[in-house]
């Protein structure tokens, strides 16, 4: 008991001093409505960002500029009768320089009722001090917003993961490398669309409410619709919507949006995520790798100049063209287990029960040969890697190899053991379609919830006739993770999904 008391002590303490914080600040904002200030400002013209007055010092030194900026206070180092401040905007931080006589008696006194977190605007010129640091010498400041609670600690900082992500707006004050990430997640997704726009490629919209779940092997959301009495899924893809649309004539679409699947939550998966798709009529597998290498290797010398870039611990390079590999090669690769002249079911499970990878006993060689690549392949794919010749038994809406009728025309791309894009020759072949959607619903029957249903409309849409076309998907998340070094995809979504917090 005696030991509970003392643990306890300290965690009543701490919430005790920030009370105690919390109080001091709302006095202080009481102290600012009672000398007639608004402590939640009006809007603010500015005319500068920190980092363009670093850069223009010289100059607007020199021409005697006044400049206006608006900011959070980082810190604040009050010395009597001046002071130095330090503001921070989007572009970064610099020293502000307050002075009682510059400013008068009942402003500094104000002045001093300011906390770090506080936003503020100012005006003033911009000076350089002894020690070499671009200044701004305030002669006015407005207050923009009180912060009623303190920022963490400079030391100790915001450091448990799970509150970071459910307080990204906390994060993004504290953690200025955050700020960075998502600015360059906004610059990869405007890449993106840039790079598809000067194809010829139209960007679409198209449902997220789906009235059957297709596109995808995945387990969807499932709500119900109540004007319509009918049960309706979050889309897990938006593949079979787009086709129909390059039957209708449309020639080159994309699709950048959210698709959602009911998965579980681990450093690569959240169940609500951005991918780009892509379809190009009278194209081919060979045309959506070249996309998946040509635009990756862009937008990685858009960011830094380069394309060789660094992944936690690897120097990856993604200049075109990547290595690659059927599956049954890479399988053999880091296997030793050749399927190549496997004809049975029997010689292929003799195979996964040597290298110990689980099947079920509906798992035909297709399934198997995945099994064994997911097992003992995907890891070890550290640079960029073209995987082609998947089986048939796991791509129900792709063409059918026509010298290997177990295959498809399919590819994935790997990086660092991690998939990032997945495409094809799509299948237009509707009698082919149709039977492959029926051994679909074959397997949702034996229990696997993830096999697609039939889609009737889907089925009568290519009997008007789909052209030959490349079909690719790109993981925008998992793209923005390898473009900035990030280890969790938690670490690219502003806002990921999370359990209620606990009170």
């Amino acid at each position: 008991m005696a030991d509970t008391k003392q643990n306890a002590a300290p965690m009543e303490m701490e919430e005790e001093k920030l009370n105690d914080q919390m109080k001091v600040r709302r006095e202080k904002m009481q102290q600012f409505i009672d000398a007639g200030v608004y402590p939640f400002g009006q809007k603010f013209d500015w005319d500068h960002h920190t980092q363009e007055i670093k850069d223009q010092a010289e100059t607007l030194e020199k021409e005697e500029t006044f400049v206006r900026i608006a900011g959070r206070l980082m810190a604040i180092r009050r010395h009597g009768k001046t002071a130095f401040c330090v503001l921070r905007d989007i572009t970064g931080e610099i020293q502000l320089y307050f002075r009682k006589d510059v400013l008068g008696e009942e402003s500094y006194d104000l002045f001093k009722l300011l906390d770090i977190g506080d936003i503020v605007g100012v005006e003033g010129p911009v000076f350089t001090t002894h020690t070499g640091e671009t200044t701004v010498r305030v002669e006015k400041w407005t207050l923009l917003s009180k912060s009623l609670r303190p920022l963490p600690e400079k030391f100790h900082g915001l450091t448990d993961k799970e509150t970071r992500y459910r307080q990204r707006y906390l994060d993004l004050i504290v953690h200025p490398e955050v700020q960075d990430t998502f600015i360059k997640r906004s610059k990869i997704v405007k890449g993106i669309r840039k790079y598809l726009d000067d194809r010829g490629f139209l960007e679409v919209e198209t449902p997220m409410l789906h009235n059957i779940a297709g596109g995808a092997a995945a387990r969807p959301f499932k709500t119900h619709h109540n004007a319509l009495d009918m049960d309706i899924y979050l889309r897990i893809a938006p593949e079979l919507h787009l086709k129909r649309l390059l039957v209708g004539g449309l020639e080159r679409v994309y699709e950048m949006n959210r698709c959602f699947r009911n998965e579980g939550i681990d450093t690569r998966h959240n169940p609500e995520f951005t991918t780009v798709e892509l379809y190009q009529a009278y194209g081919d597998l060979e045309d959506v790798i070249f996309i998946t290498e040509d635009l990756v290797s862009k937008l990685a010398q858009m960011l830094y100049g380069t394309m060789k870039i660094t992944y936690i611990d690897k120097e990856i390079d993604l200049t075109p063209p990547w290595d690659r590999m059927t599956m049954i090669e890479a399988v053999k690769k880091f296997t030793g287990e050749d399927f190549s002249n496997v004809t049975t079911i029997e010689e292929a499970r003799a195979i996964a029960d040597k290298l110990h990878v689980e099947y079920t006993e509906h798992s035909g060689i297709g399934k198997i040969i995945n099994g064994c690549f997911e097992d003992y392949v995907e890891e070890n794919l550290i640079q960029p890697t073209i995987i082609t010749g998947h089986p048939l038994e796991i791509s129900p809406l792709t063409k059918q190899d026509r010298d290997n009728p177990l295959l498809t025309y399919r590819f994935e791309g790997f990086i660092y053991g991690r998939e990032l894009a997945n495409g094809f020759s799509e299948l237009n072949d509707p009698i082919d379609q149709r039977e492959r959607f029926v051994q679909q619903m074959k397997e949702r029957a034996l229990g696997d919830d993830e096999a697609h249903q039939m889609d009737e409309d889907y089925c009568r849409a290519l009997e008007y006739g789909l052209p030959p076309t490349g079909g690719l998907g790109i993981g925008i998340d998992r793209l923005v993770m390898f473009l900035t070094n990030s280890a969790s995809i938690r670490d690219v979504l502003l806002f990921p999904l999370s359990r209620p917090e606990q009170k």
